[in-house]
């Protein structure tokens, strides 16, 4: 026999057996246990859940089914696959889908069940025929069971049609695999405060952060008003959209008994000196060791855990700039040299330390550093560590409202070139970060253009909206959204620093809910205040979580000059240029915060600065004879206003305000609004000349 014939006729078999292996074997990934998600499927009686287990042996099936835990009803299914006649003895009456429903099966008869693997073995199919007892005797009765695995192999769904059932929604039930996706969750006090309930708060905090070493185990509700105002939303996300079981724990005795296996030790704190706290966090995220004050040492001293530091009476009469060096002497050198945490925020007798689990998880080193020049020690102790950052750190927390401002803390920052994300109430960071978006979830904006069509504005004012301060502060679950063009300033990180809490907000956008990028960076950065050659670098790492996220506008703020007001928060023109080179395919610019004064136009694409700030306290009646009287005094038409909406505003006041106004105004959407401003720009370019004098370069005719 030849070669040629002999590779023919293996070819030829393997052609014949394909067909045939494709119906008799399903997919590996059945084998093993999974668990009912009872909330999406139906619901069971008496029994209350249902679990399965597969074992595949080449062309033979077992299948395990258990109902119930305590009070149960199992059965065990071994067939032969690939349409193969089985018969199942039935040696138990009970009809476990429905058990209240007056049906029994027939003991001592025999089901005959043929199943086959179907999809490449991704759906099996049970095809039964059966006898069943009810009260007018035995009738006849057929059902397919189908059994289907996901495509990321994680979920489990399984129907039943029953030949008799003809009516009503279908019986089904969605299991994950055993082990795969379950959690904690607690909701937390809304009391900080060192002689109140901060103690147990930050016990928590801290075993969040140890625990979820490794895996996504423990989930904080936060209280109603917490600065994020989404946690509870969020939560809701992992169950239904996530497949997370979550088990509530009620008490901290009851979270650390749980838990506890995955604790090393403990460390505790000097209630009478709170940076002793914030230092401890350092060792606890170094130890996997839980904080503990001194009334809670009986809790972790009888579950046998080992104290790896005591900061009683250590750190008394000392300041925090001889803590902190303290600190660093001991810690920095084991710490990440990419995240670093500033436990600031509320100062004195308060502490809310949302952020904390994460700089455990990343084993950060936390401070509140003062970054006011003239408080000189920790201002020198706070530059000491941001040099010796990797390049692009990442600066978490906030800085502390009894120390320096927002402003001293980001211009510090920015100038070694790092970044901040803020702030120190961001929860669940430890848990959130662990879970990746959906199996090919895609980012996608909801952009308003449309390709080829002009955008040649009318003689109105255009106006356009963009909320404050980031995604999950404010307005996103209050009334209104979705009513009005509004724009969201996207926290890019969250891509890679928590997915799926980007896929929650994307995947709740209306038509109208259109995000951008913020704010100056890959994170908030004054541009100004960052050295020349790294701020290009900084624009690149920018310009790619744009791409990730399909976003084509970026907004930047720079108040490394001054206060909101009072300050130079103008742009340079080297700065402009910056980021004009490096992100050539934005559809342009926003600038400010309050009203900032920059604008130019390059290429159709407009760089144009806030024109209005909507404070939360401004009367309805105020803010729309303020934006009337802007259109007055700016005549050119069209007009250009562009309206920075203070994130505790809800768009139903928004909405009200805008309402008002005369019909020359049009809200339109920001992607729109900057596209006709780019093709008829009625503002001058305006630039900040480097010597701190302002400069407007002037021009009969609008900008081109």
């Amino acid at each position: 026999m030849s070669n040629q014939l002999r590779y023919f006729i293996v070819s030829l078999v393997i052609i014949l057996l394909v067909p045939a292996f494709g119906i008799s074997q399903g997919d590996p990934a059945f084998n093993g246990k999974w668990t009912l998600i009872a909330e999406k499927s139906t619901e069971i009686d008496l029994y209350g859940t249902l679990s399965l287990e597969f074992q595949l042996d080449g062309s033979t099936v077992t299948i395990i089914q258990t109902w119930g835990k305590r009070r149960s009803f199992t059965e065990t299914l071994v067939l032969k696959t690939g349409g193969v006649n089985n018969q199942a003895p039935i040696r138990n009456r009970v009809f476990p889908t429905n058990v209240f429903m007056g049906l029994s099966m027939p003991v001592g008869d025999k089901r005959q069940i043929k199943a086959t693997w179907e999809n490449n073995g991704k759906v099996l199919k049970l095809d039964e025929q059966y006898e069943i007892l009810s009260s007018q005797g035995k009738s006849k009765i057929s059902s397919i069971h189908t059994y289907e695995i996901s495509n990321d192999k994680e979920i489990i769904t399984y129907t039943i049609h029953r030949s008799t059932r003809k009516t009503g929604p279908e019986i089904k039930y969605l299991l994950k695999r055993a082990g795969l996706k379950e959690a904690y969750f607690m909701k937390l006090e809304d009391n900080w405060e060192i002689n109140g309930k901060l103690p147990e708060q930050a016990f928590l905090i801290s075993l969040q952060g140890v625990v979820n070493m490794g895996a996504p185990r423990l989930y904080f509700i936060y209280p109603e008003n917490w600065a994020f105002t989404y946690t509870p939303s969020v939560f809701e996300f992992y169950k239904d959209k996530r497949n997370f079981t979550f088990k509530e724990l009620k008490t901290l005795e009851e979270a650390f008994r749980v838990l506890k296996e995955h604790v090393k030790g403990y460390v505790v704190w000097d209630k009478s000196v709170r940076t002793s706290l914030i230092v401890a966090f350092t060792v606890a995220g170094l130890e996997r060791a839980v904080v503990v004050s001194e009334e809670l040492l009986p809790i972790v001293e009888e579950a046998g855990l080992k104290p790896v530091e005591d900061f009683r009476g250590k750190f008394t009469d000392k300041s925090d700039a001889e803590i902190y060096t303290w600190a660093y002497d001991q810690y920095w050198d084991r710490c990440s040299k990419e995240f670093i945490i500033w436990m600031g925020g509320e100062y004195g007798k308060i502490m809310k330390p949302g952020v904390a689990d994460w700089g455990i998880y990343k084993k950060a080193f936390f401070n509140n550093l003062s970054t006011k020049e003239s408080d000189v020690e920790e201002y020198t102790l706070a530059k000491k560590l941001l040099s010796e950052m990797k390049p692009m750190s990442m600066v978490m927390g906030w800085h502390s409202y009894g120390k320096d401002l927002e402003r001293d803390h980001v211009k510090l920052v920015s100038s070694y070139g790092h970044r901040v994300e803020g702030l120190h109430t961001l929860p669940n960071l430890s848990f959130s970060s662990q879970v990746p978006p959906s199996p090919g979830f895609k980012f996608k904006n909801n952009h308003n253009i449309v390709p080829g069509k002009d955008y040649m504005p009318k003689k109105k004012v255009y106006i356009t909206c963009v909320q404050t301060d980031g995604l999950g502060l404010g307005a996103w679950l209050k009334p209104g959204r979705g009513e009005i063009p509004y724009a969201w300033e996207a926290l890019m990180n969250y891509v890679w620093l928590a997915p799926a809490m980007m896929e929650y907000f994307y995947s709740m956008a209306t038509p109208n809910d259109y995000f951008i990028g913020c704010l100056s960076g890959p994170g908030y950065i004054y541009p100004k205040a960052v050295p020349k050659e790294l701020l290009p670098p900084l624009i690149r790492e920018a310009r790619k979580l744009m791409k990730r996220l399909d976003l084509n506008v970026f907004e930047i703020m720079d108040y490394s000059e001054g206060a909101t007001v009072e300050g130079n928060t103008e742009l340079t023109k080297e700065v402009v240029d910056a980021y004009y080179e490096v992100m050539p395919d934005v559809l342009g610019f926003l600038n400010g915060y309050a009203p900032s004064f920059t604008f130019t136009v390059r290429d159709e694409k407009p760089l144009i600065s806030y024109d209005y700030y909507l404070s939360p306290t401004r009367p309805e009646a105020d803010a729309v004879a303020d934006l009337e009287e802007l259109a007055s005094i700016n005549k050119k038409r069209p007009y250009f206003l562009l309206v920075h909406v203070r994130e505790s505003s809800n768009i139903k006041r928004v909405k009200s305000i805008l309402d008002k106004l005369g019909p020359e105004f049009e809200l339109v959407p920001l992607d729109i609004f900057l596209k006709m401003a780019g093709k008829q720009a009625t503002f001058k370019e305006h630039f900040l000349e480097k010597s701190g004098e302002s400069r407007t370069v002037a021009s009969s005719n609008p900008l081109n």
